[in-house]
């Protein structure tokens, strides 16, 4: 076993965590609010905006596949290291963008290095606070809820002191901050024989596919991806034909969607390890989604608020899904493995939504039949759920499953 950290390493650890935590989510959020402003430097043809807006989920299901491999090459720390990296150097290109292909090409890499990190980070959990794995959970997911609704609300008002590009290169400053921890966690894991990694690498993957456990997890995290990838793309427009509110107050019900993971964040970790169980976990997402996806066909305007509070709610399933990266594994790199595959599988699958739901309005010119798709995806959790509840490691799964020992 590995013998206790001591106090230095584990405030090493947890700071490199929550500044790459901030990375994670600015990379992603501080964009959008600028395309406007941007589009008066150079033109943003609609078709790049589109690319732009299905990069994170196609980049962080890319990214999944390859976080493994990665991290079997250079080792965890460094693997963190290089995507941290990365993550600074295309922020700041993307400050330095001549057109929209260099801008779309340096947010491909940020969203890149922020997929690989996103895969590897509740591993560094795992390794580094095994006893703490719900608490350390509810810090970075918090950290990354706080860092998704920040920058939308500074972006515009410090481009307007700064420029855009000024407005970018601060992000990249505070990522390029995120990187100096990395490298002494690096250095340190390099020269401590106790991080090294006994068990084989290789089988893992082939191991856990093989768990049904593992295949509840990908169609979780797709459940909750779609939501959120859903309603960050078609919420306003949503709003604005079915509950007659004007553009600044659905951006407005838009903010509100997203601030709903900063609680779920702070709950749904802790709470997940001290009670042990996720069945009411599942529960409330899904009655909460399907009751708020109900409002907005029945009455939208009667609550228009509560219903979007309402499906807000299913992505807590995202918090619930890290810490059980750690949970459910008894190795950071089992862990590694099933947090590559479920995202990356996740992801895969939640980068549909947004093309669903302009389908069905494309082709029906109304929002019922996408809010039914939004409900039929919500509805999948159910049967992820009761796969979920069975409380065993991804390991034991596996030994049970064959009768060989892992």
């Amino acid at each position: 076993m590995t013998p206790p950290r001591p106090a230095g390493t584990l405030a090493l650890a947890a700071s490199a965590i929550v500044l790459l935590a901030l990375t994670l989510r600015i990379a992603v959020a501080s964009l959008s609010p600028l395309l406007d402003v941007i589009d008066r430097d150079f033109a943003l043809p609609a078709a790049v905006v589109g690319l732009i807006g299905m990069a994170p989920p196609v980049a962080f299901a890319l990214a999944g596949m390859v976080a493994p491999a990665i991290e079997r090459r250079l080792g965890l720390e460094r693997s963190v290291l290089v995507a941290a990296v990365v993550a600074a150097v295309m922020l700041g290109l993307r400050a330095a963008a001549v057109d929209a292909w260099t801008l779309l090409a340096a947010t491909a890499g940020v969203f890149a290095a922020v997929g690989v990190a996103n895969v590897l980070i509740p591993a560094v959990v795992k390794k580094y606070f095994p006893a703490r794995i719900g608490l350390m959970t509810t810090v970075y997911t918090t950290t990354m809820a706080v860092a998704t609704f920040t920058p939308p609300l500074v972006a515009v008002p410090l481009a307007d002191a700064v420029g855009w590009r000024g407005s970018f290169a601060t992000w990249a400053v505070v990522a390029l901050a995120a990187v100096v921890p990395w490298i002494l966690m690096s250095l340190r894991a390099r020269a401590a024989r106790v991080d090294l990694v006994e068990e084989p690498r290789t089988s893992v993957l082939s191991r856990i596919v093989r768990v049904p456990q593992t295949w509840a997890l990908v169609l979780t995290f797709a459940v909750n991806s779609a939501v959120a990838y859903g309603m960050f793309a078609w919420l306003p427009p949503l709003l604005i034909d079915v509950a007659g509110v004007d553009a600044a107050e659905a951006g407005g019900l838009l903010a509100l969607f997203s601030f709903m993971g900063l609680p779920v964040s702070l709950l749904v970790p802790l709470l997940v390890q001290r009670i042990g169980r996720t069945t009411p976990f599942y529960a409330v997402a899904v009655i909460a989604g399907l009751t708020g996806v109900a409002g907005l066909l029945v009455a939208p305007t009667a609550a228009t608020v509560l219903w979007v509070v309402l499906i807000g709610i299913p992505p807590l399933l995202f918090p619930l899904v890290l810490v059980l990266f750690g949970l459910r594994t008894r190795g950071h790199e089992t862990a590694v493995a099933l947090s590559g595959l479920v995202q990356s599988a996740g992801y895969g699958l939640a980068a549909l939504m947004p093309l669903a739901i302009g389908l069905t309005h494309e082709l029906t010119g109304g929002w019922v039949a996408a809010l039914v798709v939004l409900g039929a995806a919500i509805a999948c959790a159910v049967p992820a759920g009761l796969i979920v509840a069975r409380r065993e490691t991804i390991e034991d799964a596996w030994e049970r499953r064959t009768g060989r020992s892992w």
